[in-house]
């Protein structure tokens, strides 16, 4: 199998390819290595993947559709894994147009050239973002999620409506993962993790917003990769239980679905930020801030429809993926921890 995997230099994309091309895949990546955050590790990153063989990369902005008009043209993909978009909550109040350009245009061309080459499945990234001012407990697929906090959370939303649009219009099967604060080595630098780390092992400060009092559902790298992969081959079909007087959001008479991939056990933000000290073997400076514009006090994910389709069974503790975060950290920047 060929899979094409935008975003192929960043976070997920690299742990993806490079899962594939361990098992066999052939992958096609694509990613035009922007600066959002030191395009250095990206590169780095990039440079795990081209040392396969089976690994092919084009560097370019999915924006151009001339470009990717010319990869599909070029190879015959079994499924497509689109992960490139711009990311972070904050940044959107910042550069609005940087994620009108990245998730909605750029997701636009994806759809066109999956459609026009009959792809068999086209899976794409959404975010736990999309629930918004939610506050039911855990965030469930079957729950409406039409009041985002965030431009970010808008472009995902959206994204998640016109791919359903597609797989209505021309049968793509169209599948969405609403991905739940995804940590471990190799990760974003933007990321509260990254950054706390970083921060506390300089002994300078970290913020803290909302006082501490926030929950996340901090999901492991290798979990979430287990739960894409796993999909690959599973499209969507039909649900001809659909009930159009009683619509359930996740799913459709047309190939389409959503799926919460999560670790499904919020973390109290403080206990996280003690698992980092644990790790460093040193105390945290914190400054303690307000609620920022933008953020959810607390994620939470339900993910009975992905275990139940394909047996999706996070395995990582939070002790564990800190632990090999702040190994690869130390490995990675040359730092020693004691």
């Amino acid at each position: 199998m060929k899979i094409l995997v935008t975003g192929a230099a960043g976070f997920i994309g690299y742990h993806l390819a490079a899962n594939l091309l361990q098992n066999g895949y052939s992958v096609v990546g694509v990613d035009n290595l922007n600066n959002y955050y030191d395009v250095g590790l990206k590169e780095d990153r990039l440079n795990g993947l081209t040392a396969y063989s089976e690994y092919t990369h084009y560097t370019f902005d999915l924006c151009d559709q001339a470009a990717l008009d010319h990869v599909f043209a070029s190879h015959e993909f079994s499924a497509v894994v689109h992960l490139a978009a711009q990311a972070g909550v904050r940044y959107s109040m910042v550069n609005p147009m940087a994620y009108i350009d990245s998730n909605i245009t750029a997701f636009t061309h994806m759809l066109e050239c999956s459609r026009k080459n009959n792809l068999a499945h086209f899976i794409y990234a959404s975010s736990s973002s999309v629930y918004g001012a939610n506050v039911k407990m855990p965030f469930s697929v079957h729950d409406a999620v039409d009041h985002p906090v965030s431009l970010y959370a808008a472009t995902k939303k959206a994204n998640e409506l016109m791919a359903h649009t597609y797989s209505h219009l021309y049968g793509l099967p169209t599948t969405g993962l609403r991905f739940f604060t995804v940590y471990g080595p190799w990760g974003r630098p933007d990321m509260a993790y990254f950054s706390f780390t970083k921060a506390i092992s300089e002994g300078k400060p970290i913020q803290v917003f909302n006082e501490g009092q926030m929950m996340r559902d901090f999901t492991y790298i290798d979990d979430i990769v287990q739960g894409i992969v796993r999909l690959l081959g599973r499209p969507p079909v039909s649900n001809e239980d659909w009930d159009r007087a009683h619509p359930d959001p996740s799913t459709s008479y047309a190939p389409y679905k959503i799926y919460n991939i999560g670790n499904n056990q919020p973390v109290p933000l403080m206990k996280f930020i003690h698992t980092i000290e644990e790790c460093l073997g040193k105390k945290a400076i914190i400054e303690y801030m307000p609620m920022q514009p933008g953020d959810v006090q607390a994620t939470f994910a339900d993910i009975n429809e992905i275990t139940k389709e394909v047996g999706f069974s996070p395995q990582t503790s939070i002790e564990d993926g800190i632990k090999a975060f702040v190994h690869w950290y130390s490995f990675y920047y040359k730092k020693v921890f004691v």
